[in-house]
């Protein structure tokens, strides 16, 4: 029905940037929320930021002031761009998505397979 494929994990060294993608397609009729997850090795899956159609952002305050969350309702994509990057951050990030979908018109809350992250020190 929807899928989301995320892009531009990778290894970088700490104080460096990185930007991830993902892009939502399917049966969509819009997208009210995206957002970035992540989750580190032993550790729940947190909030890092996410972003509703109109343009409104919520972050994790681990990462204020150094992530920017962005999207394009146009190509159903979100992005976050990741700067001052610590090994903290180290985790896999997984892309979320509440779309409607068609033909019913019905949220379906959607998550990406995850791409890996690695700050090294």
């Amino acid at each position: 029905q929807v899928q989301l494929v995320e892009s531009g994990g990778g290894l970088v060294q700490a104080g460096g940037s990185l930007r991830l993608s993902c892009a939502a397609s399917g049966s969509i009729f819009s997208i009210s929320a995206m957002g970035w997850y992540r989750q580190a090795p032993g550790k729940q899956r947190d909030l890092v930021a996410r972003i509703n159609s109109g343009g409104s952002t919520i972050y994790a305050d681990s990462v204020k002031g150094r992530f920017t969350i962005s999207r394009d309702n146009a190509k159903n994509t979100v992005y976050l761009q990741m700067s001052s990057l610590k090994p903290e951050d180290t985790a896999v990030y997984y892309c979320y998505g509440k779309a409607i979908i068609i033909p019913t018109f019905r949220y379906l809350e959607v998550w990406g397979q995850g791409t890996l992250v690695t700050v090294s020190s």
